[in-house]
């Protein structure tokens, strides 16, 4: 039996948070005005020096992203890191980390989309809870909206003891509870068959997306499922999942293909929750023991995500 993750020190006011930038380039101004919302919230920011680096579509050379991610895990005046955004890039750092290393120093860690490799890998292979949500060049940079923010501040500084996320339908009925894991669906089903394929067994598995033709939803559906990986959990909720400018047509059938695909499997299923891309993307802890209640149409965390 594994270790249930270890939960990161809460964050304070003043505390001092880094912004790092594991996948692809970012635009200077974006970064600013992330950042800026940053410091609103009551932290001392401390940007990466190779934030604004390039490397071709990528924010600099892969071991250059690793070792900046690994430094500020290591160093004890940083006590949270948010990533900048996502795009591309960040799967090719998980063979160069040294995750016992990150293990020895567990810290809050918050991204999403691409950074979906990362948070699973913290969860698996530091023992770590990690924290899909908003990003600093992306998210913050646009706008949260009040309540996600407060959510977000409530979830790290670890003043939430537990709270729910509504869904807009039950799509097959049941409970369930289990550790919380997934993230980017496209990027997730990128691991299956590597080293870095998450542990299903008995999860509450939480899939979004953006920007996809339905028929390449339902592709990466049937592969988790024929991998076996839908049939190993204890649950399923779906985020948003855009179909590629926002169609309509699309973005029914993508809900079509997720209900046949995640039928039979003797599992609740949610659908619609706020978190994920273009939605208002309430923060989720990954590692978190949450259940799944299908007749009130909701995920319920009842412990903090953080050690207080």
């Amino acid at each position: 039996m594994k270790n249930k993750p270890i939960k990161p020190n809460a964050l304070k006011p003043g505390d001092t948070v880094a912004v790092v930038a594991p996948a692809a380039a970012i635009e200077r101004a974006h970064l600013e005005r992330g950042v800026t919302v940053l410091g609103a919230m009551g932290y001392r920011v401390k940007v990466s020096e190779r934030a604004l680096a390039r490397s071709g579509i990528l924010a600099g050379d892969d071991r250059e992203r690793a070792s900046e991610l690994q430094e500020y895990f290591a160093d004890p005046e940083v006590r949270a890191i948010f990533s900048a955004r996502g795009g591309y890039g960040c799967g090719r750092l998980l063979p160069i980390l040294d995750f016992k290393a990150i293990a020895s120093t567990p810290k809050i860690f918050v991204g999403f989309s691409d950074a979906t490799f990362l948070l699973n890998a913290l969860v698996d292979f530091a023992a770590m809870v990690s924290f899909h949500g908003p990003m600093v060049a992306m998210d913050f940079a646009r706008g949260l909206s009040p309540r996600a923010l407060e959510h977000l501040q409530g979830l790290l500084c670890g003043k939430l003891d537990g709270f729910e996320l509504e869904a807009h339908e039950a799509m097959h009925p049941g409970s369930a509870h289990g550790e919380v894991i997934g993230g980017c669906l496209s990027v997730l089903v990128a691991t299956i068959g590597t080293p870095y394929e998450p542990r299903f067994d008995g999860r509450i598995l939480f899939l979004e997306d953006t920007g996809e033709k339905a028929y390449r939803i339902d592709r990466m559906l049937v592969q988790l499922r024929q991998s076996g990986a839908l049939g190993r959990v204890a649950g399923i909720v779906f985020g948003a999942i855009r179909a590629i400018d926002g169609n309509e047509q699309e973005t029914r059938m993508i809900a079509r293909f997720a209900a046949e695909q995640t039928a039979g499997l003797g599992c609740p299923v949610l659908w619609g929750v706020e978190a994920g891309h273009g939605t208002e993307n309430f923060a989720i802890p990954f590692g978190v023991v949450a259940r799944i209640d299908s007749t009130a149409r909701r995920i319920i965390f009842t412990e903090p995500a953080v050690t207080r």
